[in-house]
């Protein structure tokens, strides 16, 4: 029987939440690799399961269903995003230089995480269905947009950057180039023979994008 009656910290809870926690993020973790690399539609909670050496069942157990867990993924990875671009504190950092920082995250995280670019391509093709469905997601891109018109104000008073910048318009510059030298780099490479994960192009690819949109911005 679940001791109901431990109290919240108790040495009693605590590793319980403890293993909770490890448990969901393995779930997790498994379902990204399987769901980035065969989309929600091929992607199998048996396949997930045999990943994390576990069963169908704890995985409904945590998460409900395939749909809940492909949104939950898609929650997560949408999350680490905005986590990585909260934890610049934008606000203590002069305009040009937040802008800067905000541009060089933008371009490590999705170069370090191609898993995300694919589900977002995934996501995409389904129309959004469950971007769509999740307030969570919308919530936390939300946030995104509000950080950008702060930084735009700022910058726009301090006279460091032009007027007449749109917060959605300059995430998309910023993300766009980010997200398609991931979400592209196999046909580039076909096509092109280029190799987006070579070192050199990346530290170039870096710089131009972070030199793009600061010559958009200034007055």
């Amino acid at each position: 029987m679940p001791d109901t009656d431990a109290p919240a910290g108790s040495p009693r809870e605590t590793p319980r939440r403890r293993d909770a926690d490890e448990t969901r993020r393995e779930i997790l973790e498994a379902a990204i690799a399987e769901f980035s690399e065969k989309g929600f539609s091929g992607g199998r909670v048996d396949d997930i399961a045999a990943r994390m050496r576990t069963t169908k069942r704890m995985i409904y157990y945590y998460f409900g269903g395939k749909t809940q867990l492909y949104a939950a993924v898609l929650e997560h990875l949408y999350g680490a995003m905005r986590d990585a671009e909260q934890a610049l504190h934008l606000d203590a950092l002069p305009p040009v230089e937040a802008l800067r920082r905000l541009v060089e995250v933008t371009f490590d995280h999705h170069a370090a995480h191609p898993e995300f670019v694919r589900l977002v391509s995934v996501e995409n093709i389904h129309e959004a269905r469950i971007v769509a469905a999740s307030p969570t997601i919308r919530a936390r891109n939300a946030a995104v947009i509000g950080t950008l018109r702060d930084l735009i104000a700022r910058g726009e008073a301090s006279g460091a950057f032009r007027p007449g910048l749109d917060a959605l318009d300059l995430h998309m510059l910023i993300s766009g180039f980010c997200f398609y030298r991931v979400s592209n780099r196999h046909t580039l490479r076909a096509i092109f023979g280029r190799d987006q994960a070579n070192a050199d192009a990346a530290r170039r690819h870096r710089r131009m994008i972070e030199e793009a949109v600061l010559r958009y911005v200034q007055p």
